[in-house]
């Protein structure tokens, strides 16, 4: 993302946004309801919607929240590109993909850097590395972030998909069907992958840190420029739950706990051994990240050749809204 965008997007949406206060709340004119997702994979989104922290905000002005279950990455982009979310729970390199695939959303903001995904087998099957995925099932639910993680494993590996035996499932369902036998790897997202590790014995036989991209939050572009206003403040909870988190991880683990009836050590595992609530502005650094996801993707045919992968990572990335809502929260502190 460069500098001068970064700058210009900045100006523009505070622009936008001391727009809304001025026309006396005309950004909320013809809003009664906010769409918003949960996922397993967001602990900041199951303690937002225990909490009742989002329908506090926006009571006065009978705004309605309606909470919508993501299951991964691919159902929160299906469900923004649809309209039935206006928020939605991604993997920054799924974000990009959706975008790279005329999904009109933007990046704006991280919750959780999570080493959520790795590639897992049973003790019985023999792998011990991508090479030897070969001929084998593997399990994977298309366009997640542990989609892109297995590309990007193959590709390093000088494989792809068509060396496999791809089976298309949902997380939990990949989960469940490597513990079965059905399949001989995985490519997991946690919780899933913390319960089968720990539950039934599953190896996590190939972890690259690097290879995991941010969680972020989405917002459908029509919507955030229709209402500036609104999205800076969800945002606003968004960050009063990111610094809750920080503060009280005994209570987010037994909300995830009660959200998804893990075993104790299970979410521990998530929580405390994977997952960091770090600065949720995004910059640079989340931009080189996506920047190298997508010029694999691209290298592997998934992002047509002529695109420009600088410039749909610029185009995803909109920082302003957390930058003011980060400030905000700071001044209430």
């Amino acid at each position: 993302m460069s500098t001068r965008s970064a700058h210009a997007r900045s100006v523009a949406g505070a622009l936008a946004a001391l727009l809304a206060v001025g026309l006396a709340g005309s950004a909320n004119a013809e809003t009664d309801r906010i769409a918003i997702d949960y996922a397993y994979y967001n602990p900041v989104s199951l303690l937002l919607k225990e909490k009742g922290w989002l329908e506090e905000e926006f009571a006065a002005e009978d705004i309605d929240i309606a909470w919508v279950l993501s299951l991964g990455s691919n159902k929160a982009l299906e469900f923004l590109r649809g309209g039935s979310v206006d928020f939605g729970s991604t993997a920054g390199g799924a974000a990009l993909l959706g975008r790279a695939n005329g999904n009109p959303i933007n990046a704006v903001y991280i919750y959780s850097q999570p080493e959520w995904t790795a590639l897992v087998t049973r003790p019985d099957t023999g792998i011990d590395s991508v090479d030897d995925l070969a001929g084998r099932r593997v399990a994977v639910t298309r366009g997640t972030d542990p989609h892109l993680f297995l590309l990007r494993a193959l590709n390093e590996a000088g494989l792809s998909e068509d060396d496999l035996e791809v089976v298309l499932l949902q997380h939990p369902d990949g989960a469940r069907a490597l513990v079965q036998g059905s399949v001989d790897a995985w490519a997991g997202l946690d919780p899933h992958m913390a319960q089968v590790e720990l539950e039934n014995d599953a190896i996590l036989f190939y972890r690259n840190t690097d290879f995991n991209s941010y969680g972020v939050l989405n917002v459908r572009e029509d919507f955030a420029e229709e209402n500036p206003e609104l999205t800076e403040r969800v945002l606003e909870v968004y960050e009063r739950g990111r610094r809750y988190a920080l503060e009280n991880p005994d209570e987010v683990r037994d909300i995830l706990i009660a959200a998804t009836r893990l075993d104790e050590a299970v979410a521990e595992r998530q929580l405390s051994e994977r997952t960091l609530y770090p600065d949720p502005v995004i910059g640079e650094g989340h931009a080189v990240n996506w920047q190298a996801v997508g010029e694999t993707l691209q290298e592997i045919g998934l992002i047509r050749p002529d695109a420009d992968i600088a410039a749909l990572v610029d185009d995803l990335i909109d920082s302003s809204y957390a930058e003011r809502a980060v400030e905000r929260q700071q001044a209430q502190r």
